[in-house]
C-alpha cells in the first residue's frame, strides 16, 4: 500500500518538523454527493491540504476565474552575502497587473545596497529592526528605524538603502507595476562601474585614479558592521535638513474594533506622501471581511498569519475560491467582488496594498440597505429576516 509522508512547517522562532503519513484510502477525495469521483492517479497531499477549496471547489463557483493566488514558498528565492529577496510578481502570477511584491532578509548589520527604482516602493516591517536611509529631490535627508508595523514609502527615482540592526529584519516591498522586478533596480555600485572614469574624475573633482577600487559589478545585498545610534549617524552628517515624510508609524496606531474583528486604514489622508493605501485586517477565528469591492484600484494581498478563504466574483456568474495561509499573496484586480473568511481556530492578519492613494470600498451590505426595499425585493425574490439585517453603517468585518 502506497504510503504518503505529508510535513507541516512552522514558522520561525522554533521549527518543528511534524510527519504524518496517511494511506490512499484516507486522503480525502473530490466527491461532492454525485458530483467528483476518487483520485487514483498521482497526488500530493501537502498542497491538497492547504488548498481544500481548489480540490472539492464550493458548489457556486464557476467559470474561468484566473488564479489569484501565489505563495512566497514556491517564489525563487535570490541568496546574497548574508541575506536574501524573493519576489511575486507578472512572472509567477499572470493576473498582477498593477502591483508587485517583494519579501527579503536583512541580518544584523546587512545592506540592501543603496539603489533607486522606477516604481513607488511602499514597505512594511514584519521583524526585527531595520534603518531606512532616503534623500529627496529637495535635498532633505530621511534616516529612521522601524520597528515590526512600521512602513515607508521610497517614491520614483528617490534613492534610498536599507540595513538591519542588532537583531536583523525582515520585510515586504510592493511596487505600483506588476512587471516589477527586484533584479532589474538601478544600483549606485553599478552607475559607478558604467560609467567612463574620467567623467567621474570630472563630475567629482579628483583624480581617475581615485576610483581604481570600486566594484566591478552590483553588491545587491551585502554584510557590513551594525551601524552605531541613530542620534551619532545623524550628528556625523553635520548641516543637513532632515525630514521623517516618508516614514509612517502604524505600529503606534490602535486598529477600528468591530465584532470578529478590526481594521486600520493607512493612506493619503494620514500618510500624507503615500500613493499605495494599505487596510491591515485582523479576524478573530470564523470572523469575516464582509462581501465587497474596490472601484477604482487593483488589490495585493499578504497573509500574515492564520489560515483564510477568498472568493472572487466577476461578470458572466465567474466565481472561483482560493485558501490561504501565512506567506501566501493574492491579488484582486479592481471592481470584483470578494471576501476574506477565517477559516482556521487562530486570528488572521493579512495586509492588503492598492494601486491608489486613497483607499475606497463597497459593501453589498450597504448598497442594499441605501437603496429602496422594494427595488431589493424585487431583484432577490425574498423578504424578511434578511430585508431587515441590511446595515446603512460601516462594519467591515462580521463575526462567525
Amino acid at each position: 500500500m502506497s504510503v504518503w509522508r505529508r510535513y507541516e512547517t512552522v514558522r520561525c522562532p522554533e521549527i518543528l518538523l511534524k510527519a504524518e503519513t496517511k494511506t490512499m484510502s484516507e486522503l480525502i477525495q473530490p466527491i461532492v454527493g454525485t458530483k467528483g469521483a476518487d483520485i487514483v492517479g498521482p497526488r500530493n497531499p501537502a498542497v491538497e491540504a492547504q488548498n481544500p477549496d481548489i480540490l472539492i471547489p464550493p458548489l457556486t463557483d464557476n467559470g474561468g476565474i484566473p488564479n489569484l493566488k501565489f505563495p512566497f514558498a514556491m517564489a525563487h528565492n535570490r541568496l546574497e552575502d548574508g541575506g536574501w529577496a524573493r519576489e511575486v510578481t507578472r512572472r509567477e502570477m499572470g493576473t498582477l497587473q498593477e502591483l508587485a511584491i517583494v519579501n527579503m532578509r536583512l541580518p544584523p548589520g546587512v545592506v540592501r545596497e543603496m539603489h533607486w527604482h522606477k516604481e513607488a516602493e511602499w514597505a512594511y516591517v514584519l521583524k526585527g529592526r531595520v534603518r531606512f536611509y532616503l534623500i529627496d529631490d529637495q535635498r532633505q535627508t530621511l534616516i529612521e528605524d522601524l520597528e515590526p508595523g512600521d512602513l515607508w514609502l521610497a517614491p520614483a527615482g528617490f534613492p534610498h538603502a536599507i540595513q538591519g540592526l542588532e537583531e536583523g529584519t525582515e520585510f515586504v516591498l510592493v511596487f505600483n507595476d506588476g512587471n516589477f522586478s527586484e533584479n532589474q533596480t538601478l544600483l549606485v555600485t553599478e552607475l559607478f562601474a558604467h560609467t567612463p572614469r574620467e567623467v567621474l574624475a570630472k563630475n567629482f573633482g579628483v583624480p581617475a585614479e581615485a576610483f581604481d577600487g570600486i566594484p566591478a559589478s552590483e553588491k545587491y545585498i551585502f554584510r557590513q558592521p551594525v551601524p552605531p545610534p541613530l542620534e551619532q549617524v545623524r550628528a556625523e552628517l553635520g548641516a543637513v535638513t532632515f525630514t521623517d515624510k516618508y516614514v509612517f508609524r502604524a505600529s503606534r496606531i490602535a486598529p477600528t474594533p468591530y465584532p470578529g474583528g478590526a481594521t486600520t486604514v493607512v493612506d493619503s489622508r494620514n500618510f500624507e506622501v503615500t500613493n499605495l493605501a494599505a487596510l491591515f485586517i485582523d479576524l478573530e477565528p470564523g470572523g469575516m471581511r464582509e462581501i465587497h469591492w474596490h472601484p477604482d484600484a487593483d488589490e495585493i494581498q499578504y497573509y500574515i498569519s492564520g489560515k483564510a478563504r477568498m472568493t472572487v466574483f466577476d461578470a458572466v456568474s465567474n466565481a472561483r475560491t482560493f485558501d490561504f495561509v501565512a506567506g501566501d499573496v493574492g491579488y484582486v484586480p479592481k471592481t470584483l467582488a470578494h471576501y476574506i473568511e477565517n477559516t482556521g481556530d487562530e486570528p488572521v492578519r493579512v495586509l492588503n496594498v492598492f494601486h491608489t492613494g486613497v483607499y475606497k470600498d463597497v459593501s453589498l451590505n450597504n448598497w442594499l440597505a441605501l437603496t429602496p426595499r422594494h427595488l431589493v425585493e424585487g431583484h432577490l425574490d425574498v423578504g424578511d429576516p434578511l430585508m431587515s439585517s441590511f446595515r446603512p453603517t460601516r462594519q467591515p468585518v462580521v463575526k462567525g
